[in-house]
């Protein structure tokens, strides 16, 4: 549910004698907007695959016939490539990373695009503020880490590079092996996906807050000048949102390509 939606259902203000109607786990509740049989699409399902469709169309169209000397779109989709290629996967992965840009500036992109849902009009709800998109891409990336890894090292050099730190004192074996294996099995793809997500979750619930009390505040009384202050913070916070939409992007982009370089090194 987005803030305007929110507003209109409410319809309530300070001097009506009802209570704030703050928003909750249900701004970030959708019903389906229609079936296909049993599957039913909501707004962020919908959402998700339109970011889909525009990065591959875009590309595609940037790339499908590409030349010497680029036009707009071509220009745009090598700058958005060099800077993936040259700031993350050439800087983090060396020269191994060439192959992976195309796969990390689809991350990139596509969860850029997912962010930015967030202050698109009639949008307005960033997608990866729902958890189990987070964890999806979270996935992709460790099973790509886990399938380089022993793809690289074999079976026996994948678990060692995984748990194994060399010149450790026999009695402390047993724990650097269990804390290495929680680190980088299980924690990796678990922080991965939260710092994501749970960034989308607390930047649209400030935006929907100061929002909505910037309508339960206005009244033609003082209050209207709180209500014009909640204002002033929810522009700012949207200003300050499509920072850190840019930014959790480019960590999670970041953070997938040291995974695929640590799976490319050798053992600890």
């Amino acid at each position: 549910m987005s803030a305007h939606k929110l507003l209109a259902e409410s319809g309530c203000h300070i001097n009506a004698n009802c209570g704030f109607p703050a928003p909750g786990l249900n701004s970030f509740n959708f019903k389906p907007i229609f079936s296909v049989g049993s599957f039913d699409f909501t707004k962020p399902m919908l959402l998700a695959i339109i970011c889909l469709v525009v990065v591959v169309g875009f590309f595609w169209v940037a790339f499908s016939k590409p030349k010497l000397v680029p036009g707009k779109i071509q220009l745009v989709g090598e700058i958005g490539y060099n800077f993936i290629a040259r700031g993350i996967a050439r800087d983090v992965i060396g020269k191994k990373g060439d192959k992976f840009v195309p796969f990390l500036t689809s991350i990139f992109f596509f969860v850029w695009l997912m962010n930015i849902m967030s202050i698109i009009p009639l949008a307005q709800f960033p997608v990866a503020s729902r958890y189990a998109y987070p964890v999806a891409l979270a996935l992709l990336v460790w099973l790509t880490y886990m399938y380089l890894t022993f793809k690289t090292h074999g079976f026996k050099g994948g678990v060692k590079n995984l748990v194994w730190l060399d010149g450790l004192p026999s009695y402390m074996v047993p724990l650097i092996v269990f804390l290495e294996f929680l680190q980088n099995v299980i924690l990796r793809p678990f922080t991965l996906s939260v710092r994501l997500w749970a960034n989308m979750f607390a930047g649209h619930m400030l935006i929907v807050m100061f929002s909505v009390a910037s309508w339960y505040l206005l009244t033609p009384s003082i209050m209207s000048a709180f209500a014009a202050g909640s204002f002033v913070m929810a522009v700012g916070m949207t200003a300050f949102e499509v920072l850190i939409q840019f930014l959790q992007a480019y960590i999670f982009t970041l953070l997938a390509s040291i995974y695929i370089s640590g799976a490319l090194e050798e053992g600890h």
